[in-house]
């Protein structure tokens, strides 16, 4: 499922437009990426949560040259599902 996807069912679903629908989505969207921009936990009880994982800086080989590479701290977005999340999919699999 895609975000247009997503729109369209959401827009179906509260009556409302697809282009007032996507303005909600792309401001949720943008919401969550500023928070993790801000280094912020979000939390979306029933669903799951949004965290900042840091990666510590490594020195690496290129595996062409073997040169070592320095590569620096960065951040990894993570998604944890939510236990009420994993168990309906698990029983909507059951019904397959």
């Amino acid at each position: 499922m895609n975000k247009a996807e997503i729109v369209t069912r959401i827009a179906q679903g509260t009556g409302l437009t697809k282009v007032e629908t996507e303005a909600v989505v792309e401001g949720f969207i943008a919401s969550i990426v500023e928070a993790m921009q801000r280094g912020d936990h979000i939390e979306l009880r029933g669903f799951g949560t949004f965290k900042l994982k840091t990666r510590a800086p490594r020195i690496a080989r290129n595996p062409r040259t073997g040169a070592s590479v320095s590569v620096p701290q960065s951040f990894t977005p993570t998604f944890k599902a939510s236990r009420d999340l994993r168990l309906g999919i698990s029983k909507g699999f059951n019904k397959l």
